[in-house]
C-alpha cells in the first residue's frame, strides 16, 4: 500500500465537516471538531496485523503536521479476548490540535470532500422494549451489592439494555448530527454500526505524553443551575460515589505508572457535566519512559476499567457474566484510533448503540458501579438518565 498526505486547504477552500465526510457508513472519532473521519477499507485485520501494516506502509507526508497520515480505527470489545478487527480506511480526513485539516489517500482511492448528506424526510416510528427485564436487573444489582458486602470483591458494574425497533432504516447521519450538536465535548464515534458519544477518555498518547480522564460516580442534571449545583455537591459529598471513583483512579494510576517516568493526577475529583448527567472525574497525565508503549497496548491494559467492569477485575468480570443476563459485545470496552508511531486516542465505549439496519434495530446499553451501599432503585434511575443520550439522538424526541 502507498499513501500520500496533503493539507485539505490544498484541495478545497472550505473546511471539511467530519460528519459530512463520514456519511452513514464511514468511520469517526472526534471531539470538539478535532479527530479523524474515514471512508472505505484499505485493510482489515487484528491488532498485530494492522499495527505492522501501518509501520510498513509507504507514506509521503507533504504537510508540516508531524502526526498526519494513515490511521487505524476500531473497537476493543468488553471481553478483549473476543474476535475483533481494526480498519485502515482508504481515505482519512483529520483535524489537528492546531485546527489544521489534512487528508490521507491510500492507493489513489476516490473521494468527495464536498458531498452533502441528506436527512430522511419522513418520520419513523419506534418501539422501545427492555432487553433484560427490569426485575432481572434489580435482582442482579441486589446480588452484586450483597457480594460486595460479603467481601467477595470491592465493586462490579451491572448494566441493562434496551432494544429500539423502527419501521424505517435508522438515519445514521442525522443521529451523528444530533450527537455532535448536543455532546460536542464528548468523544463521538462510529465504527461499523457501533456509534455513540462517550464523555470518558480511556487513554491518549501524543509523543511521550500520556493522558487519561477516568469517570465514576454519577448524578442527574435538571437544567436548573441551582438544583444542578446542589446535586453536584451531593455527588462530591457522597461516600458511595467517592469510593466507586477511587477504585477506578487507583487502577488507572497503578496500570500507567510502570510505563511512566512521572505521573500526576488531580488530588480531588472534579465535576464533569454533560447534557443530562454529571460525573466525578480525575485528570491523570504523565511522561512515558523509553521504550514507550503504543496507545493500543495501554488501551488493552486498561480495558475494561473498574468504571465498566469492577475490582478485582477478573472476579468482578466473572460475577457480571453470571448475573447480568446479556452479552455486552463492544459496550464497555474501548473505541478509538492509532497511527504508525503508536500515538492515538481511545475513549471508553459508553453512551452507545449497536445499530443493525438490516433488521431495523438498535441495541442500547447503560450501567452503574455497585458497591456495598448501592440502592437498586437509585441504580435503575441512573441507567435511565444514561440512556437518554442515545434515545434522544436516535428518536429525536
Amino acid at each position: 500500500m502507498q499513501a500520500i498526505t496533503k493539507l485539505v486547504a490544498d484541495l478545497t477552500d472550505n473546511p471539511v465537516d467530519l460528519n459530512e465526510f463520514v456519511g452513514p457508513d464511514g468511520y469517526l472519532f472526534a471531539r470538539n471538531g478535532l479527530g479523524v473521519a474515514g471512508r472505505g477499507v484499505a485493510m482489515r485485520g487484528d491488532s498485530r496485523t494492522i499495527q505492522q501494516a501501518l509501520k510498513t506502509l509507504n507514506h509521503k507526508n507533504s504537510t508540516d503536521i508531524a502526526h498526519a497520515g494513515p490511521v487505524a480505527i476500531g473497537c476493543i470489545p468488553f471481553d478483549s479476548n473476543s474476535p475483533h478487527d481494526f480498519v485502515i480506511p482508504n481515505v482519512v480526513v483529520g483535524c489537528s490540535n492546531s485546527g489544521q485539516q489534512w487528508i490521507t489517500i491510500i492507493d489513489d482511492a476516490s473521494f468527495n470532500l464536498c458531498a452533502q448528506m441528506g436527512q430522511q424526510d419522513s418520520v419513523a416510528e419506534f418501539d422501545i422494549t427492555p432487553g433484560v427485564s427490569i426485575e432481572h436487573y434489580l435482582e442482579a444489582v441486589r446480588l452484586t451489592r450483597d457480594a460486595v458486602s460479603n467481601g467477595e470483591f470491592q465493586k462490579a458494574v451491572i448494566a441493562r439494555d434496551l432494544i429500539i425497533t423502527s419501521n424505517k432504516e435508522f438515519d445514521i447521519y442525522s443521529i451523528l448530527l444530533r450527537l455532535r450538536d448536543r455532546y460536542r465535548s464528548s468523544y463521538r464515534y462510529m465504527f461499523e454500526g457501533f456509534l455513540g458519544a462517550s464523555p470518558e477518555l480511556l487513554v491518549s498518547i501524543d509523543g511521550d505524553t500520556v493522558s487519561s480522564h477516568p469517570l465514576a460516580g454519577t448524578t442527574s442534571r435538571t437544567g436548573n443551575a441551582k438544583v444542578d449545583e446542589h446535586l453536584a455537591q451531593e455527588l462530591i459529598n457522597s461516600t458511595k460515589n467517592q469510593l466507586e471513583h477511587r477504585i477506578v483512579i487507583d487502577m488507572v494510576h497503578d496500570t500507567l505508572l510502570p510505563w511512566c517516568s512521572y505521573l500526576d493526577w488531580q488530588p480531588e475529583p472534579s465535576i464533569v457535566a454533560i447534557a443530562n448527567v454529571a460525573h466525578l472525574g480525575t485528570e491523570i497525565s504523565g511522561r512515558l519512559s523509553e521504550p514507550r508503549p503504543t496507545v493500543l497496548e495501554v488501551a488493552y491494559a486498561l480495558s475494561p476499567t473498574p468504571a465498566l467492569g469492577g475490582h478485582p477485575r477478573e472476579i468482578a468480570l466473572q460475577h457480571i457474566k453470571r448475573v447480568e443476563g446479556f452479552d455486552r459485545g463492544r459496550y464497555g470496552g474501548a473505541v478509538g484510533y492509532f497511527n504508525a508511531g503508536g500515538d492515538g486516542c481511545f475513549a471508553v465505549a459508553i453512551r452507545c448503540a449497536e445499530i443493525n439496519n438490516s433488521d431495523r434495530t438498535a441495541h442500547l446499553f447503560a450501567g452503574g458501579g455497585i458497591v456495598g451501599d448501592s440502592d437498586p432503585l437509585n441504580e435503575l434511575a441512573e441507567t435511565e438518565a444514561k440512556f437518554q443520550a442515545m434515545l434522544i439522538a436516535i428518536t429525536n424526541r
